[in-house]
């Protein structure tokens, strides 16, 4: 054949190909998400999530050594509340000795290097599962917000390094930020789940935390599967209030909308793996039918390769190839 261009000339090797990479990952890319319980040593094994764990706060300095030696960028904090401190007006949330604020003291004595991300949203502390109060059966978006921002001091009073909404309730960031500016705390960041789909991939992560809707679901909140400008316009909006990374989640159903606002946005962007992805993997690793590690790589690549800086996954800690 007369080929001027033979492309399979740059992939003919290992160097060749490392050469060419243009797309790189790192642990130091990667945010590992923590489940904590009370109690003391507690390891719980979560069934629908093989090798992740809830971990009681004293044993939370195990966790953060094998972050450390791993070289994971930090750990986002997800609390699993005892049902008889759930309530319908959420106020363990804004107790400054709950879990959450137990496990940052923790957290921040042993590893104050260890970058600390912290959840906002009610669901856990609410014995309705939502994330925002309820009354007569509706979603309360400014008293929600108003609870959240009260929040986002607290948890920045106890170290926290960075707070993320994941409510999905208007005007959050805005209120957030102004919060923590008026008590002194300019330096917290802000990573804004931004885009986030009401979507069957949270299965896991609501068996790990027990924090499934009481009545009805998430829809008039997070956003519809179908839509995309939807989620560039929430995109916006959080950018203008002030948000300093915007999130999508899920990451695997949705690379389009990270790629468009790679594409729309200078900000950095975040994705998170969520747990129904890791299940995914897990189980088909599991019965044989895939190569784990390969998998990983390139499901994290490709989340990399869309235009995410930053990953949270539950494979942050694990075994995976990049190098094909």
């Amino acid at each position: 054949m007369d080929l001027l261009r033979r492309p399979r000339r740059n992939r003919k090797n290992k160097v060749v190909r490392r050469w060419l990479a243009d797309t790189d990952l790192r642990r130091s890319q990667l945010i590992y998400p923590v489940f904590i319980v009370e109690g003391k040593e507690q390891k719980q094994e979560i069934k629908s999530l093989p090798g992740q764990y809830r971990w009681s706060v004293d044993l939370l300095p195990q966790v953060c050594e094998q972050a450390q030696a791993a070289g994971v960028g930090g750990i986002a904090l997800f609390p699993a509340i005892e049902e008889t401190k759930k309530t319908e007006d959420a106020k363990e949330a804004l107790n400054p000795d709950n879990l959450v604020c137990r496990a940052l003291d923790t957290l921040k004595k042993v590893s104050p290097e260890t970058m600390a991300i912290c959840d906002l949203a009610l669901d856990p502390f609410s014995s309705m599962g939502h994330d925002g109060l309820v009354k007569d059966g509706k979603i309360l978006n400014d008293e929600t917000v108003e609870m959240l921002a009260k929040m986002a001091v607290i948890y920045a009073q106890k170290g926290a390094d960075i707070v993320a909404p994941s409510d999905m309730m208007d005007g959050r960031v805005l209120a957030i930020r102004e919060e923590l500016d008026d008590a002194s705390f300019e330096d917290v960041q802000i990573i804004s789940y931004s885009a986030k789909y009401a979507s069957a991939f949270y299965g896991p992560f609501r068996e790990a935390l027990d924090s499934q809707p009481r009545f009805g679901d998430k829809r008039t909140y997070q956003l519809s599967p179908r839509n995309r400008r939807e989620a560039l316009l929430e995109c916006e909006l959080d950018e203008q209030e002030g948000a300093d990374i915007l999130m999508v989640k899920p990451a695997l159903a949705y690379l389009d909308i990270i790629r468009e606002l790679r594409n729309s946005s200078l900000l950095p962007i975040a994705a998170y793996n969520v747990s129904g992805e890791y299940a995914m993997i897990k189980a088909a690793a599991n019965k044989g039918w895939l190569d784990e590690k390969q998998a990983i790589g390139e499901m994290l690549l490709s989340i990399r390769r869309a235009g995410a800086d930053i990953i949270f996954t539950y494979f942050a800690l694990s075994e995976f190839h990049t190098d094909f």
